[in-house]
């Protein structure tokens, strides 16, 4: 059974001897099946090699050399696969960012030569340093010189803490495994998720042929609609035409009765107002019988004196009942107070006997108590005026102005005659015909309109996202209810009750160039106090159902929101064959 040999490049300070880096081999016996143990039970040398005693010694390692089943890379601790080229022992050590060069023998020799640290790779002298780990089994990683030898296991393989006397239990590979578990459950849902964004073109491809199919109908049959509307617009005007002559004869007539009616009605409060003006009885009503009604005053001076009265009757002493209806009842129709009650006339709202009092302004409410108490204390007042009116005998009899008579049965217009009726019936069956004919077509232009919007519209390379345009989503938060209906809105509603707020309206793609439909942006959405108006970026993510997974506000009055739909899964790679134990991350 051959031993193995393996070769560690270590740095000089774990060396006892000699400068710059040296080849440390180990051996190990191989396993009956060819390969050598494991490395975890492979220990490396400590002590220098400074060189081989005798040429047998070298032919045996020669010999071994070819037959070794692993060999690392020559290149100083810390350093990655990727930049060994940079580390020769044979030359002296270029700066990675070329701002100097020192011998090879001061690289990771726990001082800092180098402005970018690149010369400690493998130590903390340089805290701009890197370390790189080399974490087999999981992924390789960099962490800053600083934590080197901190008594901090950072690389899962333990490979920072080789000199701080900390032992670092070797993780990689269960994080390896957990890793792979979480790499192949994301698989699988990028797997499931790809075959239905499939289902979901496929969809969209027989959805949008039956759309443009139902278009091209919509659009044959608008025409014949807008046809069928022109004419019954034409029936309708026609049949309106009689109906608008006959109505118009109608309001004419009876226009005529309510003038003829009204006349009537102020002769009749003309001769009854000459009658109490003609205190003598002589037929004529003169100056002096004018004067007895002070109310109409034309100066203001509260008394109508002879001059103002001679002016009332045109300038002249008295008038006779047909003149006074023709020339004197109209000037002075306003102000006149007639000095009984009219008998047929309605009563007035107000109590019986009293003058109608000036608007007051409007009280405000009471308590019921308060409002008792006052009713109380109003009975009693009145019942005292009301006594103090039986004892006083002498107050004379308010006057009253002449009332308009209030409207009758006369002031309504009577109803349409039976010819007119039937004008105005067949008038409004062509106007129900011509609107419901106007509706459809209303209704098909906006038929229209959606399908071409819908059909146009970017619904992704393949028309995966189409099936999110008539749907909205919802995600409930501890405090609002933020509801997305894609292609249209976003918005967020108080948990407990309100009205809503717009996060934005549908604006465009807003993906990266290399991939424009992982995100969408809505923009427009209701002003913050003092800010910018509110707007909503929405980030695409594999999934195998339709969700809203989150939504944050990262700035103010910017949001962000998580879909996850399968119209977001990747085509996923080729699955790897089954065979093999291959376990390395």
């Amino acid at each position: 059974m051959l031993p193995h040999i393996s070769a560690f490049f270590l740095p000089e300070e774990q060396l006892a001897a000699g400068s710059g880096a040296r080849w440390i081999l180990t051996f190990a016996p191989t396993s009956s099946r060819g390969h050598s143990a494991s490395p975890s039970s492979l220990l490396p040398l400590t002590e220098p090699v400074s060189g081989f005693r005798g040429s047998s010694e070298m032919l045996l390692v020669l010999l071994l050399l070819p037959m070794c089943w692993a060999v690392e890379v020559k290149r100083p601790r810390g350093v990655s696969l990727t930049n060994h080229h940079f580390y020769d022992e044979s030359k002296p050590f270029t700066c990675l960012d070329g701002s100097a060069s020192v011998p090879f023998d001061q690289v990771n020799d726990d001082y800092c030569d180098c402005k970018d640290g690149s010369d400690e790779p493998g130590t903390a002298a340089c805290p701009n340093g890197s370390f790189h780990c080399t974490n087999t089994g999981y992924k390789p990683l960099y962490i800053s010189s600083r934590w080197v030898n901190d008594g901090v296991c950072d690389c899962c393989d333990g490979t920072d803490e080789y000199n701080s006397g900390i032992v670092c239990e070797n993780t990689c590979k269960e994080k390896g495994r957990k890793e792979r578990e979480t790499l192949q459950q994301m698989a699988e849902v990028t797997r499931e998720g790809f075959r239905l964004k499939k289902i979901l073109i496929e969809d969209w491809k027989r959805a949008r042929e039956e759309k443009q199919k139902k278009l091209t109908e919509l659009q044959a049959g608008k025409k014949s609609l807008e046809d069928q509307v022109e004419l019954l617009r034409t029936l309708k005007e026609e049949a309106e035409k009689p109906e608008k002559e006959a109505k118009d004869q109608h309001r004419k007539l009876w226009e005529e009765q309510l003038a003829a009616s009204k006349a009537q009605r102020e002769q009749k409060l003309a001769t009854s107002a000459f009658q109490e003006l003609d205190d003598d009885m002589d037929g004529a009503v003169s100056v002096a019988e004018l004067q007895t009604h002070p109310e109409l005053d034309t100066d203001g001076d509260g008394a109508l004196s002879e001059g103002e009265a001679q002016t009332l009757l045109g300038g002249d002493t008295q008038t006779d009942a047909a003149s006074f209806s023709d020339r004197i009842w109209a000037a002075i129709r306003d102000k006149y107070r007639s000095e009984v009650l009219p008998t047929d006339l309605p009563s007035p709202p107000a109590p019986a006997l009293t003058e109608p009092r000036e608007e007051q302004p409007p009280v405000p409410s009471q308590p019921a108590e308060e409002e008792d108490e006052e009713e109380e204390e109003t009975e009693e007042e009145e019942g005292g005026e009301e006594g103090e009116e039986e004892d006083s005998q002498e107050t004379p009899p308010p006057v009253v102005p002449p009332q308009t008579a209030s409207p009758t049965e006369e002031d309504k217009m009577p109803p349409y005659d039976e010819q007119t009726q039937a004008f105005i019936n067949a008038a409004q069956e062509a106007r129900n015909k011509f609107e419901e004919a106007e509706r459809s077509l209303k209704d098909v232009e906006e038929s229209i309109r959606n399908l071409e919007q819908e059909i146009s519209f970017d619904f992704g390379p393949n028309g995966e996202f189409a099936y999110l345009y008539s749907q909205c989503y919802e995600l409930t938060t501890n405090e609002y209810v933020y509801r997305l209906c894609p292609f249209k809105l976003v918005s967020q509603k108080p948990k407990l009750g309100g009205s809503p707020t717009s996060l934005g309206t549908w604006g465009s793609w807003a993906g990266p160039d290399h991939n424009k439909f992982s995100a969408m942006k809505y923009e427009q959405g209701t002003g913050c106090w003092q800010g910018p108006n509110r707007s909503t970026t929405v980030r695409l993510l594999c999934g195998k159902e339709t969700v809203v997974t989150s939504t944050t506000e990262p700035s103010r009055c910017e949001y962000l929101m998580e879909l996850m739909t399968p119209a977001a899964c990747p085509e996923p790679p080729p699955e790897p064959p089954a065979s093999g134990n291959h376990d390395e991350l």
